[in-house]
């Protein structure tokens, strides 16, 4: 009933920039937080940003300064701005989010930051 859906991914040369969009359907009341995660080939899927409705947010270190996580409560819509990107920041990327304390994921976007 839930579903969380991502664009916005594509190629982009090193040092450019990026929007990943996320939009929220099924629900009521805001996904709360909303996350966007990665996951490169071969490696575990890591935890990129968070974000709650009171707009705290939270990054992993690798991608701190780079990327910024924001929300539209109203439309239920996460995005992350990727500045500054590298061949290292390549990976399908995917938006989560908790609705009544049950976590639902987006079906991925991918990046592709060329050297």
């Amino acid at each position: 009933q839930v579903q969380l859906v991502e664009s916005g991914g594509g190629l982009v040369q090193a040092g450019g920039s990026l929007r990943l969009s996320c939009a929220a359907s099924g629900v009521i009341f805001s996904v709360n937080p909303m996350a966007w995660y990665r996951q490169a080939p071969g490696k575990q899927r890591e935890l990129v940003a968070t974000i709650t409705t009171d707009g705290t947010t939270n990054y992993a270190d690798s991608v701190k300064g780079r990327f910024f996580i924001s929300r539209n409560g109203v439309q239920n819509t996460v995005y992350l701005q990727m500045n500054s990107l590298k061949p290292e920041d390549t990976a399908v990327y995917y938006c989560n989010g908790r609705y009544r304390d049950v976590p639902y994921w987006g079906k991925g976007t991918l990046v592709t930051v060329s050297s």
